[in-house]
């Protein structure tokens, strides 16, 4: 199934030309809780579903660099797009790193979307031939288009001390619960799925520690550079492209509407003639100058040592988690200075800044993106300690 790869260029291009549509239905997606199908037939079309798929299945095996690149185009067009197509790539690496015939059940489907979670927040009781799994998943994004689910489990082995597992999952075998209401990343669609008395079969489940070591089981894989390294790098680097392109959407939006805007009660016809607008554009551009610095950082990093195939060092891995938390903090100040300089109408929820406000504020939840857990983490390590936590 091995076709013709286009450039990083290429890709790029086609996913700038989504901007105006992708605008256009950023609205429509927070309004249903989820992206439009307009939106995934056009991801699908411009092949941001085969960034991360294998070659021999027909993928690009696309760099971090690329990714970032184009989950930027997309955080400018819509958030929630820009998110839903970064989680994606996680479990479809992920899944690159099962045993080569699963690939071959996953990757069957044109366009395979594979969505998950890190958090083992279900059980797991081994059986002949495989495991029960009984259980709930928070916050899938993108659960609603995908055909798999990525799914952690804590196993409890008969002897021996439970351990968390990873599985791959048909959509089919899941039950949605659509309670995803929230303030923002409202068109992401992160619902809640359930498992009772699932069966998996035994070659569809990995130890956790396997993946996160980037020690898979694939054999037609093991000398692809892009899944070599271990997870967590590579799921922090993919996910940035995504937080600047917010940021530069909140500029792009802000500036639009900056010729035409007065500041009430004042003598400035335009906003953009007051030197507070002059201040407040700078500091917010220089922000976002380093907020894509530490995005070009992790992906720098990732693959680099992807090609050189080196060993990783603690303190590198650490450091991709705190270049996360960075691109957040910095990408958070810069919008948050911008919709703070876009008056009143602003609040209305037909101008984007309110909303890309709330996204970026909902990113800064996440768990494993969170600025202060990202930054203990990263100083801790520097500080010689071992760290707290198996996501590193």
């Amino acid at each position: 199934m091995a076709t013709t790869i286009p450039t990083r260029e290429e890709i790029v291009r086609k996913v700038s030309d989504l901007l105006p549509s992708l605008r256009s239905r950023a609205a429509s997606a927070e309004e249903n809780r989820r992206l439009p199908e307009e939106t995934i037939e056009a991801l699908a079309d411009a092949g941001v579903f085969k960034l991360r798929r294998p070659k021999h299945f027909g993928g690009y095996e696309a760099d971090t660099r690329t990714i970032t690149e184009v989950a930027t185009e997309l955080g400018r067009g819509c958030g929630s797009t820009a998110w839903v197509a970064s989680v994606y790539w996680i479990p479809t690496w992920m899944a690159c790193q099962f045993p080569d015939d699963v690939q071959e059940e996953v990757f069957s489907t044109p366009d395979t979307r594979i969505c998950g979670t890190l958090s083992p927040t279900a059980m797991a009781t081994p059986v002949d031939g495989g495991i029960v799994v009984n259980g709930k998943w928070g916050f899938i994004s993108g659960a609603h288009h995908a055909q798999w689910q990525e799914i952690i489990a804590i196993l409890i082995p008969p002897d021996g001390e439970p351990y968390p597992v990873t599985a791959l999952v048909p959509m089919s075998d899941l039950l949605i619960v659509d309670d995803w209401d929230t303030a923002g990343l409202r068109g992401t669609g992160s619902v809640s799925t359930f498992a009772k008395d699932l069966f998996v079969p035994q070659e569809r489940v990995l130890p956790l520690p396997v993946v996160l070591s980037g020690q898979g089981a694939s054999q037609r894989n093991a000398d692809s550079p892009i899944y070599r390294p271990p997870l967590m790098p590579v799921a922090a680097a993919s996910s940035t492209g995504a937080i600047v392109g917010m940021a530069k959407g909140a500029m792009d939006v802000f500036l639009d509407r900056l010729p035409d805007r007065k500041i009430t009660y004042t003598n400035y016809e335009s906003q953009r003639e007051a030197p507070i607008t002059h201040f407040q554009v700078a500091e917010a551009t220089l922000k976002l100058d380093q907020a894509a610095f530490h995005a070009w950082r992790a992906g720098e990093l990732v693959d680099r040592k992807s090609e050189e195939g080196t060993e990783w060092k603690l303190e590198e891995r650490a450091r991709t988690r705190a270049d996360v938390g960075s691109v957040i903090q910095l990408s958070k100040e810069a919008i948050g200075i911008l919709a703070n300089a876009s008056g009143g109408t602003s609040i209305y929820k037909g101008i984007p800044i309110q909303r890309i406000n709330r996204d970026i504020l909902a990113v800064n939840q996440h768990a494993l993106m969170h600025p202060n857990t990202n930054f203990e983490l990263y100083g801790r390590v520097l500080c010689g300690l071992e760290p707290n936590t198996l996501y590193v």
